[in-house]
């Protein structure tokens, strides 16, 4: 099992900048890759950002976030990051840390997620 803990969201207005904290339990020897997703109101859960764990740290972003979003880990720590810059209103979510062990397709451990709202 995988516990995950995010921190760091809160309220900022648009143009600012936050950085959420993921941290992962003990068991993180089989965790291959982390990632950030969000859920707006009344919308579906999306990607947004995903770094691999073992070996590089190879990582994606969604296209609207790329270039203001960044995603970066600290494997001695167990813990992965986003910082946001240049938050548009459209950021505003729920954002949830998810993690993926090594020969799993899909994440299968998910954080209780952090609120982030941008005010215009």
């Amino acid at each position: 099992q995988v516990q995950l803990v995010e921190s760091g969201g809160g309220l900022v207005q648009a143009g600012g900048s936050l950085r959420l904290s993921c941290t992962a339990s003990q068991r993180t020897v089989s965790v291959y890759g982390m990632g950030w997703f969000r859920q707006a109101p009344g919308k579906e859960r999306e990607f947004v950002a995903t770094i691999r764990r073992i070996g590089a740290a190879i990582t994606s972003y969604r296209n609207s976030v790329e270039g203001r979003f960044t995603i970066s880990r600290d494997n001695a720590k167990n813990m992965v990051y986003l910082q946001m810059d240049s938050l548009k209103p459209e950021d505003t979510a729920v954002y949830y840390c998810a993690a993926k062990l090594v020969g799993d397709t899909t994440y299968n451990y998910w954080g209780q997620g952090t609120q982030v709202t941008v005010s215009s």
